[in-house]
């Protein structure tokens, strides 16, 4: 079986080393980056199967390092931040991350993430039978959704959101139900995640994003795939 090679983007020595330690300890291949321009040749030279981002890095910082890898890979991303307010929060899911931690945490509250978001990529790629959704079709099987029989884009989170949506069609999902289902069982997060990472879905599979004719929303309580 491939080792699980994770990448971790950190300017802090420090950090980065203790880090580094402690992911090793869990039997994973750790490469590092001090910068994002060096985050950037690593990650094209090693392929890892996660990535850790700090926002705050000399040069390229968190948030374009995240955009650049989001245009090449649906790698999971673990977006660090120094502040757990809206703006550093939002902003690092916007560019792609799909979940972020909050310094100071432990090695690990960061492994408990890391496992988490590696059973994700393994259930969203156990397969199951096609699903039609008007002009809506997702192959579970393939990891491949299509709009009009486009193909269209998906992070491995957002797939797995839509396929909790679409495994209860017409029924609402609470965000604590979905947080529980796509970050993982026992997943103290925030409804931030889930509300971000629906924004972002929309893009990919309405015509109109601000009207959303597939996933809606039901006020006061959360979100359903439409029949």
């Amino acid at each position: 079986m491939k080792s699980v090679t994770i990448l971790i983007v950190e300017d802090d020595e420090r950090i980065r080393t203790a880090l580094r330690l402690a992911l090793e300890d869990e039997g994973w291949v750790v490469n590092e980056a001090d910068s994002g321009e060096a985050a950037l040749t690593e990650f094209a030279k090693s392929s890892p199967d996660v990535v850790i981002v700090d926002i705050t890095l000399p040069g390229i910082d968190g948030f374009e390092v995240c955009r650049a890898v989001r245009r090449e890979s649906d790698v999971p991303i673990v977006m660090v931040t120094a502040r757990a307010d809206t703006h550093d929060v939002v902003g690092g899911l916007e560019a792609g991350a799909d979940d972020y931690l909050t310094k100071p945490f432990s090695p690990k509250e960061l492994s408990a993430r890391i496992r988490a978001l590696l059973r994700r990529v393994r259930a969203t790629e156990s397969g199951s039978a096609p699903l039609m959704f008007g002009d809506l079709e997702i192959l579970p099987a393939e990891g491949e959704v299509k709009v009009g029989g486009q193909s269209a884009s998906l992070t491995k989170t957002e797939f797995r959101l839509l396929i909790e949506l679409a495994a209860n069609p017409g029924h609402v999902l609470s965000r604590d139900l979905l947080l529980e289902k796509v970050w993982g069982l026992g997943y103290f997060g925030d409804s931030r995640l889930v509300d971000v990472h629906v924004r972002r879905l929309r893009t990919k599979i309405e015509k109109d994003p601000a009207n959303p004719s597939h996933v809606v929303t039901v006020r006061g309580m959360g979100y359903k795939l439409l029949l």
